[in-house]
């Protein structure tokens, strides 16, 4: 026991860096299989970068996602513990016999087999470690497959994008850059660009290839990428690139000399110009094309349609799209209204139409079925609906809303029913001079009838005047039937004066102030002489004298209206309309009384004019204060306009032959932002008076004889910055000879 504790205790110090010398080989050689494939697709990457500079965001999209994916692969190995790398040495080699997660625990914490065990297992693999092979092996086949696909897409990148780019470039036009006559500011001697070429390479998403510009100024789509490759003669520095206020110098191209390169991404219209050796070119146009959003035509259905009863409950849907580069996606959004009133529904259902989008076709009709049931739709349901499209450049367009609405079968009609000619005026709105006319046309009809038809027709128009007499009860506070028509009634062979001394007598009685209820009984309820005491002041819904406040003269005739309807009545029930129409007539006139008797007067309140004084102000010819109205602004002039008006007098002084000074030239320049500006909107007509204006100022600095056709130019261009003058009045020529003659000849 003492020989073999002597042993353990001796070996133990090297236990505790067997297994990380292990973890640190395995992890080593694992990194490199991993770091390997990395480096080559991240190269292959660069590479087409710079030779499809189009496709720059998708390759800077796959370098972050290749990244992403070798730093989570690493962080696994590197994460890797001891107790997993012990395992799988034991499953790899048996004479470890299971043994190696020995090796991690301490000697103080095992028994003594344990120890023998450990130790035995530590000869084992220090043995192995000291041979020249690894351990464990790391799969090589996917690390060198990659790599090997990255060399083979680089090599098909090169041989594919060179040649192309080369024959391209040298088969391009040669594109002439014009450098005013100045004074160089550099020394080097016979310096001069020899060759230059436009490469224009417009984005991803116009799916155009690249080509070369032929003219200085041209035109390309927003966010293309312009390559100028000029060749230069003689040593002199880099050229320079300014695009407004920037400046790129030019790069030199590998194994070509004089040869430089720049590229630059235009996004909007602008000016450029090329600095060499000193010397500046002319300033050219770049024109951008911007990407217009998608165009949207509903050529069905209406912007509203019905879908009436009977009709299938389907709407053909049909759009013409179209985009200048490419559509890719559609879609249908239709809102469903469903109920009434404050109860209303919504609900949005989107469809996508992307089925006839395959392949990013610049145009499309597309057809889709609108299937009300299926929207959840039923009878007076609506539904509004519209279109939106998106292009390749994430540009997006809508249609106009349109409006689909499912006819209500359950709608109540019977308002239009008034129109036709079955019962026009309804009982309940009949008034007393309709009953007149019902009357007086069932007399003149009366031959013509049958005796059953006639009784019939004159007992409704005894109801009807049944329902008239109890509405104009109402006013004098008879709430039943049984008390109507307890007023005296008038004989209808009465004369009007007879029946005015009665309505005289009702006024008086009236006025009197009959006491209808009489005196109470001398041994009446002390409750009953409260009633009687309170009677007077108490308002009677039974009673027709206390019901309402109305004067006791309106009261007497309304009394007397009721009697009349009440005699009227009478006789249409019995079938004797002729002797009720002089009852009618007596009521119709009494009801004209009483409106003619309740109206009353009140004043209107509001804005009073003053009176016009006619005499002194009507036909007198004076026309001072009859002018129309005038709008008058006062506009200031834009802030280029002095600078532009100075220009044009230093021009006018040119143009007369004045030397000029390199004053004048500073006074140029102040105007040329105002030319520059114009040329960008419109290059074809300013342009070149910005080039003239330039070659005009430099002349003018160094002392030279000016370009007369340059003045004239630039001074056309500025006149037409100016605004227009306001028109001057002009004088109309008379009437001539002839002219005065003839209107002699008229005037006879």
């Amino acid at each position: 026991m003492s020989v073999g504790s002597n042993v353990l205790t001796s070996a133990s110090p090297g236990l505790a860096t067997l297994l990380p010398r292990v973890q640190q080989q395995y992890r080593w050689r694992r990194s490199a299989m991993v770091l390997l494939p990395t480096v080559l697709w991240g190269a292959v990457m660069l590479l087409a970068a710079r030779t499809l500079p189009q496709l720059h965001v998708l390759v800077a999209g796959l370098a972050l996602l290749g990244a992403g994916l070798a730093s989570w692969r690493l962080g696994t190995i590197w994460r890797q513990p001891l107790a997993a790398l012990a395992r799988q040495l034991d499953r790899q080699f048996a004479d470890l016999e299971d043994s190696t997660g020995l090796l991690l625990r301490p000697v103080t914490e095992l028994n003594l087999l344990e120890q023998l065990q450990q130790q035995r297992t530590a000869t084992r693999l220090a043995n192995r470690l000291a041979q020249a092979q690894p351990l464990l092996s790391v799969r090589v086949g996917p690390s060198l497959g990659l790599a090997a696909g990255a060399l083979a897409t680089a090599g098909a990148l090169w041989l594919w994008q060179a040649p192309a780019t080369k024959s391209q470039v040298e088969t391009a036009p040669n594109v002439a850059l014009h450098f005013p006559s100045q004074l160089a500011k550099s020394t080097t001697a016979g310096a001069r660009i020899v060759e230059t070429r436009i490469r224009i390479i417009p984005p991803t998403y116009t799916r155009r290839p690249a080509f070369m510009a032929a003219e200085p100024s041209f035109r390309c789509p927003q966010a293309s990428r312009v390559q100028w490759t000029v060749l230069v003669s003689g040593a002199a520095e880099r050229p320079q690139l300014e695009v407004g206020r920037q400046r790129l110098p030019f790069q030199a191209v590998p194994g070509r000399a004089g040869q430089f390169t720049v590229a630059y991404t235009f996004r909007m219209s602008t000016l450029y110009r090329i600095r060499f050796a000193g010397r500046v070119s002319d300033d050219y146009a770049v024109e951008v094309q911007p990407d217009r959003a998608p165009a949207i035509q509903l050529r069905a259905p209406k912007p509203y349609t019905l879908v009436e009863f009977g009709q299938k409950p389907e709407v053909a849907v049909r759009i013409a799209l179209s985009d200048d580069y490419g559509l890719v996606r559609a879609r249908l959004v239709a809102t469903v209204a469903q109920g009434q009133g404050e109860a209303v529904k919504f609900k949005e259902v989107a469809t996508e139409l992307n089925g006839s989008l395959r392949g990013q076709p610049t145009q499309a009709n597309l057809t889709h079925l609108l299937r009300l049931p299926s929207l959840g739709l039923t009878y007076g349901d609506e539904v509004y609906f519209y279109v939106q499209a998106w292009d390749n450049n994430r540009h997006s367009a809508r249609s106009d809303t349109y409006l689909v609405q499912w006819e209500d079968t359950t709608v109540d009609d019977s308002g239009s029913d008034m129109a036709m000619g079955v019962n026009v005026v309804p009982a309940y709105f009949r008034s007393q001079r309709q009953v007149i006319i019902d009357t007086e046309k069932l007399l003149a009809e009366r031959r013509q009838l049958e005796a059953s038809a006639f009784t019939t027709r004159s007992n409704d128009l005894g109801h009807d005047q049944k329902v008239l007499r109890l509405r104009y009860g109402k006013f004098l506070g008879e709430e039943f039937e049984e008390s109507f028509g307890q007023s005296a009634t008038v004989p209808p062979g009465a004369n009007a004066d007879n029946n005015h001394s009665d309505e005289a007598e009702h006024a008086e009685e009236a006025e009197a102030g009959h006491d209808h209820g009489g005196t109470a009984p001398a041994d009446a309820s002390p409750s009953v002489v409260a009633e009687q005491l309170l009677d007077t002041y108490v308002h009677h819904h039974d009673d027709s004298e206390t019901a309402d406040f109305l004067e006791p003269a309106v009261k007497a005739k309304l009394r007397g209206v009721l009697s009349q309807m009440w005699e009227a009545e009478l006789r249409l029930r019995t079938a004797r309309p002729a002797e009720a129409l002089p009852y009618e007539y007596r009521a119709l006139r009494l009801l004209k009384q009483v409106q003619q008797q309740t109206r009353v007067y009140v004043r209107k309140s509001g804005f009073e004019p003053p009176v016009i004084p006619e005499a002194t102000t009507r036909l007198t010819g004076e026309l001072a204060t009859a002018a129309a109205p005038r709008l008058q602004q006062q506009v200031r002039p834009a802030p280029t306009q002095p600078a532009v008006r100075t220009a044009l007098r230093v021009l006018a002084a040119l143009h007369q032959g004045t030397a000029g000074k390199p004053a004048d030239a500073a006074v140029l320049e102040q105007a040329s932002p105002a030319v520059a500006q114009a040329a960008l909107r419109n290059p074809g007509r300013y342009l070149s008076a910005v080039r003239q204006l330039r070659q005009l100022t430099s002349e003018l600095r160094n002392r030279r004889k000016p370009c007369l056709s340059c003045v004239a130019t630039i001074e056309a261009a500025l006149t037409d910055l100016l605004p227009q003058p306001a028109p001057a009045p002009t004088r109309v020529a008379g009437p001539t000879r002839l002219a005065r003659r003839y209107f002699q000849e008229l005037s006879r």
